[in-house]
């Protein structure tokens, strides 16, 4: 089952390999792992999915951030001053942005990489249970 509902390998192939009995061939255990498996695909889709959302998210705060930024900045650079002045802060903001640029490209790599490792230890996880499980099998069979 997955989320509370009857997948096709729940109904469907299980009903379907039932009636053969083929030695050697446990076609429940067969079953159980393509469900799990299916079940962790689904998973690592989720988290996936949520690192996704999380990141376009951190990207709308930035934008947004640096909207209200510019918008002081420019309000900053209209009032009357030195040129000297001008330029030592445009220096200034530059090396400021520069940073802050280099802090959130940081960040966002960090956001992806947390959701990639995430799925991917859920997938992993998964295959090391499924050649466990092979491995159980075959076993039983020799």
């Amino acid at each position: 089952m997955i989320n509370g509902k009857q997948s096709f390998l729940d109904y469907d192939m299980t009903k379907a390999f039932s009636g053969f009995a083929i030695p050697g061939f446990n076609v429940e255990a067969i079953m159980s792992a393509q469900r799990k498996n299916v079940e962790a695909l689904t998973q690592a889709n989720q988290l996936a999915l949520e690192g996704v959302q999380a990141l376009a998210r951190r990207q709308v705060e930035i934008a947004r951030e640096a909207l209200e930024e510019a918008t002081s900045l420019f309000k900053e650079l209209s009032q009357p001053g030195a040129p000297q002045e001008k330029i030592a802060k445009n220096a200034e903001i530059a090396k400021l942005n520069f940073e802050k640029g280099l802090a959130t490209a940081k960040e966002l790599t960090e956001l992806v990489t947390k959701a990639n490792t995430e799925a991917f230890n859920v997938l992993t996880k998964r295959m090391t249970e499924g050649f466990e499980e092979m491995k159980d099998v075959t076993t039983k069979v020799a």
